[in-house]
C-alpha cells in the first residue's frame, strides 16, 4: 500500500480530482493537479539517486512545494524527513546526519546549512517536474517507513520517530472523520505547520483523505494573516496553540471568522478562561485535544462526537489509554498517573536508538510521559509531564498546579515555574512571568504573585522569587523548553 498511490487512487474513484486540495497565496491547486505534479516530481527526485529507503530531508515552508515534495518521496518508497526550516544550521546538520538522508529539499537561502548534500529548492522542483513523465509508484507496504518526524527537543536532542504509508489515512479516519467531523466540504487552516505532528495532520492527512482543503501559508502566521486568510478562503476548521489564539483574540476581529464551525488547541495547556473566550469570540466550540509525534497526530481529543470541556477528549479512535503508578500498575479512575497509550498509529520506535525505543515502547503501549487523569466517562486530564516534576524540600510535585494559579492573574501573559539552584546548592523556586503590557512594574507584580501563591497554594509551592522576562523558551509547536527554564537563561 504505497500512500502516495493509494491518494492517487481514492482521489479518482471518489470524484475529487477537480475539487481544490490546497490554497497557497494566489494560487489554488486540485486534488487531480497535486498527484500528478507529485508523479512527476517523483521521476525528477529519481534522476537525483532517490530509491527505495533513501532519506529525502525536506526543510521547506509550508505550500504546494511541500506537499509535492512528501508525495513524491512516498512515491518513490523512499523516507521523508521533515525538518523545520527556521532550525540552526547545527541542528539541520544534525537532522540530515542522524537521518541519513540523501537529498535536501529547501531554499537557497539555507544553503549554508547543507554544505555537503545534494539539494533542490521548491521553485526548482515544480518547475522542472512539470517537464518530467509521471513516475510509477513503487511497491510499499502498509509496514513500511513513509516518513521520519523529530521530537521538538523539549528535553535534549530531538529523535527521530518513525511512521509508516498506513498512518496517514488513520489520522483522517479516525481523529478527523470520527471525532472532529472534519469532510469534503471543510477548509483547514493550521497555524501549526506541516513538519509537526499536529500540522501534518491537519493540513495533509485530513484534506488529501477526505476530498477537502487546507490553507498553506510559507510564513509564520501573525494574528491579522490568519484573519485575512480565514475569511479570504473561507475556512472552516482552525488549528492553533493555546497562545495563538489568545493572540487572535486581543488583535483580530471576530468577523473574520465568520465561516469557522470549529476550532482545535493543542501543543500547550489550555485555560478554561481562555476555551470560554475562544467560543465566544468566533461563535464556534474550541475543542482541546493531546497529541505526540510518537503516536502522529492525536491521543484524544474532544470534537462534534464528544466534547468534555476541561479536558482532552476521550482517546481517539483505534486507541487505549491507561493511568499507570511508577511501578507500571494501573490506578483506578480519578487518580494522577502516567499515561500510556496504543493504537493503530504508535510509532514502532526511534530512528537509531533501540534503548530508547524499548524504554518508551513496551509490548505495544507507547509511555507518553504525561500525567493524568482519567474520569469515568473515559475522558483525560493532563497533569504536566512526567519530566516537569520539580522537588522542593523533598516533596516532588507538578509546576503546573503553581503556573495555573498564578496564571489568574490579569497581568500575566505567560508563566513557567521551576527550580534552580542558588549559589549554596539549594534548590529554590522561581517564576518566570511575561507581563501583558510593555512598562509593568516587576516589583508590584513580585509582590502581588507571591500573595496570590500564598493565599492558594501550599507553602513549599510558593515561589521564593519572581522574574520578569520578555519571553519563555518554546518550541515552535508552543511547548515550554522546560530544561532550559531550569537554567535559568536562554
Amino acid at each position: 500500500m504505497n500512500v502516495a498511490a493509494a491518494l492517487e487512487a481514492a482521489t479518482a474513484e471518489r470524484g475529487w480530482t477537480d475539487r481544490p486540495a490546497f490554497h497557497e497565496a494566489d494560487r489554488t491547486v486540485t486534488h487531480g493537479r497535486v498527484h500528478d505534479l507529485s508523479a512527476r516530481a517523483a521521476t525528477l527526485l529519481a534522476e537525483h539517486g532517490v530509491t527505495a529507503g533513501r532519506g529525502v530531508l525536506i526543510a521547506l515552508p509550508d505550500g504546494i512545494a511541500w506537499v509535492v515534495a512528501f508525495l513524491a518521496t512516498a512515491r518513490l518508497g523512499a523516507v521523508a524527513v521533515l525538518a523545520n526550516p527556521g532550525l540552526t544550521a547545527e541542528r539541520h546538520q544534525y537532522l540530515a546526519k542522524d537521518s541519513g538522508a540523501h537529498l535536501v529539499l529547501a531554499e537557497d537561502t539555507l544553503a549554508g546549512h547543507f554544505p555537503d548534500a545534494p539539494r533542490l529548492t521548491g521553485e526548482r522542483l515544480l518547475a522542472s517536474a512539470a517537464t518530467r513523465a509521471p513516475a510509477p509508484a513503487a511497491p510499499a507496504s502498509a509496514d513500511q517507513p513513509l516518513y521520519l518526524q523529530y521530537t521538538s527537543g523539549t528535553t535534549g536532542l530531538p529523535k527521530g520517530v518513525v511512521h509508516r504509508h498506513a498512518d496517514l489515512e488513520l489520522y483522517q479516519t479516525g481523529a478527523g472523520a470520527q471525532v472532529l467531523g472534519f469532510g469534503a466540504e471543510d477548509v483547514a487552516l493550521s497555524v501549526s505547520k506541516l513538519f509537526f505532528a499536529y500540522g501534518l495532520g491537519n493540513s495533509l492527512a485530513f484534506p488529501l483523505w477526505s476530498g477537502g482543503a487546507a490553507v498553506l501559508e510559507p510564513e509564520p502566521p501573525k494574528p491579522a494573516r490568519i484573519a485575512a486568510l480565514a475569511a479570504r478562503h473561507r475556512v472552516t476548521y482552525l488549528f492553533a496553540v493555546p497562545s495563538a489564539y489568545a493572540n487572535i483574540l486581543a488583535e483580530t476581529d471576530a468577523a473574520d471568522f465568520a465561516s469557522v464551525r470549529a476550532a482545535v488547541s493543542a501543543g500547550e495547556r489550555l485555560t478554561d478562561d481562555l476555551r470560554e473566550r475562544a467560543t465566544a469570540f468566533l461563535g464556534a466550540p474550541l475543542y482541546d485535544q493531546l497529541g505526540s509525534t510518537e503516536a502522529g497526530h492525536a491521543i484524544a481529543t474532544n470534537g462534534v462526537a464528544f466534547h468534555a470541556p476541561g479536558t482532552v477528549g476521550r482517546p481517539a479512535p483505534g486507541f487505549e489509554a491507561e493511568i499507570r503508578d511508577r511501578a507500571g500498575r494501573p490506578v483506578p479512575d480519578g487518580s494522577v498517573g502516567e499515561l500510556w497509550v496504543r493504537g493503530p498509529t504508535v510509532t514502532r520506535g526511534y530512528h537509531g536508538l533501540p534503548e530508547e525505543s524499548a524504554r518508551t515502547l513496551v509490548d505495544g503501549w507507547l509511555c507518553t510521559r504525561d500525567r493524568a487523569v482519567r474520569h469515568p466517562d473515559g475522558s483525560l486530564t493532563p497533569c504536566g509531564r512526567t519530566d516537569d516534576l520539580e522537588m522542593v524540600g523533598g516533596i516532588t510535585f507538578s509546576p503546573l498546579e503553581v503556573e495555573r494559579v498564578l496564571a489568574r492573574h490579569p497581568a500575566v501573559h505567560d508563566i513557567a515555574v521551576a527550580c534552580l539552584r542558588d549559589e549554596r546548592g539549594a534548590s529554590k523556586l522561581r517564576a518566570y512571568v511575561v507581563p501583558r503590557q510593555d512598562g509593568t512594574d516587576p516589583v508590584a507584580l513580585e509582590a502581588e504573585l507571591l500573595a496570590l501563591a500564598r493565599t492558594h497554594l501550599e507553602p513549599y509551592k510558593v515561589p521564593r522569587s519572581v522574574r520578569v522576562t520578555p519571553v519563555l523558551p518554546r518550541t515552535a509547536t508552543g511547548k515550554l523548553q522546560r530544561f532550559l527554564v531550569r537554567h535559568g537563561s536562554w
